[in-house]
């Protein structure tokens, strides 16, 4: 169409049509799309961007502004009257998410990237937190600000590992894998074009661990990450026994693909005493642990133990796939729920 033709057909267009299709335009569009819509939307904003992506950034100055960011969030201030934030800024915050992002991995390729590093760290922990608290007017955060997780953290990751050497990339990285991982994404809905781009952080450490002595260093690293983790744990009352036991299952359902990836690894050398160490640890919990347990057993040829222990998992998560499927192969029973949801399935 021409530009008269064009304006012709918008000429029946109300106001309430004409934001469906700029919105339509803007969601599904490319970057370049987006860009080109928010640059017409807020010149001023548009070109400040444009100014900083060429100057470089100050750590500190990205630092400071992250932590005033991520304490505003947590505090409310984008979802209430808050006056710190202004109205405008509370339907903006994904712009200045997503300029903060930009900054604090620009402030990775600094001589000293200490400070980017822990901006982006701060970021990564807000982005984490987001599926589960309201902090932003968004029903999916991190959809709308189109931050991959995994993708942020194999940068800092690498660029820590560059820094400061093997044994200082373990020695950090290692509780953010506890604090980070999870199975489904960090998307709430599990979908879309930011899900598609999440991998597990396991995959993404696995491709960073490449000799043996790296899994046995980079194991021994997250070993003591959970130590502190059960040392930091409170004092048992009868609601923390439930904070407590909550945590712990999730924790290791979160990691399950790791603790595979460690028992495939450890097994059969001089570093099977840290699986050990693992399957019976106070920071981990649940029918997952029960489930790492039952593989360890067979592994070391015990079936009976193994059958015992996926049984017991069965019971307390009777649908879940892969307690279902080492069962069936080991020959251990299913316990009457678990068959009656394979019966169910199978009709």
């Amino acid at each position: 169409m021409s530009r008269e033709q064009f304006v012709d057909k918008l000429a029946d267009f109300d106001e309430a049509r004409l934001k469906k299709a700029l919105w339509n335009l803007y969601w599904r569009g490319s970057a370049a799309m987006r860009e080109r819509i928010e640059a017409q939307l807020d010149p001023e904003e548009h070109d400040r961007r444009k100014r900083s992506a060429k100057e470089p950034v100050d750590p500190a100055g990205v630092l400071d502004e992250v932590r005033d960011f991520v304490a505003l969030a947590r505090s409310g201030a984008y979802m209430a009257g808050d006056r710190r934030v202004s109205p405008r800024e509370r339907t903006r915050w994904r712009f200045t998410f997503s300029r903060l992002v930009a900054e604090a991995q620009a402030a990775l390729r600094a001589a000293d990237i200490a400070e980017g590093a822990t901006a982006l760290e701060q970021l990564i922990d807000l982005a984490c937190q987001m599926r589960g608290y309201d902090y932003f007017h968004s029903e999916d955060p991190v959809e709308a600000a189109r931050f991959v997780v995994s993708d942020a953290v194999a940068l800092l990751w690498a660029r820590v590992r560059d820094q400061y050497g093997f044994a200082g990339f373990a020695e950090r990285a290692a509780p953010q894998l506890i604090r980070w991982e999870s199975p489904y994404g960090w998307t709430r809905s599990g979908y879309g074009r930011i899900s598609q781009k999440e991998t597990s952080l396991t995959q993404v450490l696995a491709s960073m661990l490449q000799v043996p002595d790296a899994w046995l260093g980079f194991a021994d690293r997250y070993l003591e990450a959970l130590d502190r983790l059960a040392g930091g744990q409170p004092a048992r009352t009868s609601r923390s026994w439930q904070s407590a036991d909550w945590d712990r299952d999730q924790r290791t359902a979160a990691l399950a693909e790791w603790h595979v990836l460690l028992l495939d690894r450890l097994t059969g050398g001089e570093a099977e005493d840290r699986l050990d160490k693992l399957v019976r640890h106070r920071a981990l919990g649940g029918p997952e642990l029960k489930f790492f347990q039952a593989r360890l057993a067979h592994q070391r040829g015990d079936v009976s133990k193994a059958c015992t222990l996926v049984h017991e998992s069965l019971e307390k998560l009777p649908g879940h796939p892969d307690f279902r499927d080492f069962a069936t192969r080991i020959g251990a029973p299913l316990p009457s729920r678990a068959q009656q949801i394979v019966k169910e399935r199978s009709r």
